[in-house]
């Protein structure tokens, strides 16, 4: 089964990068200023965001705005990884927030958390995030926020859901390595990020627990992923799509600090692709992602 088609192939599936404000993306083959597409490529995501989580009840029609998008404060400042369909339509989408090693617990977006309020794991927590940030800072990474994964009802029986957790960590790798965290829903996404490399928070060499979180009604956990150390079985489909990420559109809302190569994008249909193939014993664990709700 592959996770990429070959170039030929009917494409059903593509891979476009938004960039942040301010982000270098030189880095990356197809880097262009198009502030349009950007805003219409992300109100798309916003919007399969907020038709997902208002379907399975994680918010109210009250918290989407008038064209029903799902607006984060974190959007403008985060990349996002989106798959487009064979229309050139958002069908899944996940957002990746990077922030300078040198950020402070209380400057993430975590530390508004149930978890990080709560009276008896809050403050091994926040311990637990500290120690994390401090082995970022000594190794000059970026430490990153995962989160709104979502993926759009017509391919939750896919391959979708690995496919971008692999991504996630090939996208990591192309921006010079992270360790971070990823918010995720105990029965959705979570099976499918351990299998990959996610792994519980430690405190005091316990575990931190899941918890319910009020914002979106419900139990979530924590977990914690480094880069360099996908599961060993998936590294080279990681380090396949690594390559291929530095090939797809990005797209940028405004100029970087560093001039970028303006390179015509292709229409929908025309994207290039490598070819990464897996087994099925590797995404076996979809199916527990199938009878998930499509948020992570």
């Amino acid at each position: 089964m592959r996770l990429i088609p070959r170039r030929g192939d009917r494409l059903r599936r593509r891979f476009v990068l938004l960039a942040p404000r301010r982000s270098h993306s030189n880095v990356f083959c197809e880097s262009r200023v198009d502030a349009s597409m950007h805003r219409q490529l992300l109100a798309d995501a916003q919007r399969l965001r907020g038709s997902v989580y208002l379907q399975i009840g994680a918010i109210e029609p009250s918290q989407l705005s008038a064209d029903g998008r799902h607006v984060q404060t974190d959007d403008s400042k985060s990349w996002h990884l989106l798959t487009l369909d064979e229309r050139g339509r958002v069908a899944a989408c996940t957002r990746y927030l990077a922030h300078p090693s040198t950020v402070s617990f209380s400057e993430l977006t975590v530390s508004h958390s149930a978890l990080a309020n709560a009276d008896e794991w809050g403050r091994r927590f926040r311990q637990a995030i500290e120690s994390e940030l401090a082995l970022a800072k000594k190794r000059r990474w970026s430490y990153v926020e995962m989160g709104g994964w979502v993926i759009s009802e017509k391919m939750r029986c896919t391959t979708e859901a690995v496919r971008m957790v692999l991504a996630a960590y090939g996208l990591a790798q192309v921006l010079g390595g992270a360790l971070g965290i990823a918010t995720v829903t105990q029965h959705g996404s979570s099976p499918i990020l351990r299998r990959i490399g996610g792994e519980s928070l430690l405190s005091r060499g316990a575990e931190l627990p899941p918890y319910y979180e009020p914002q979106y009604k419900f139990e979530m956990e924590i977990l914690r992923f480094d880069s360099s150390r996908p599961n060993a079985r998936y590294s080279a489909w990681v380090d396949d799509c690594r390559d291929h990420l530095q090939t797809v559109p990005v797209i940028c809302a405004k100029p970087a600090d560093k001039p970028l190569e303006e390179i015509q994008i292709a229409v929908p249909g025309s994207f290039r692709h490598n070819d990464v193939t897996t087994n099925q014993d590797a995404i076996s664990g979809e199916a527990a992602w199938q009878r998930s709700t499509g948020v992570a």
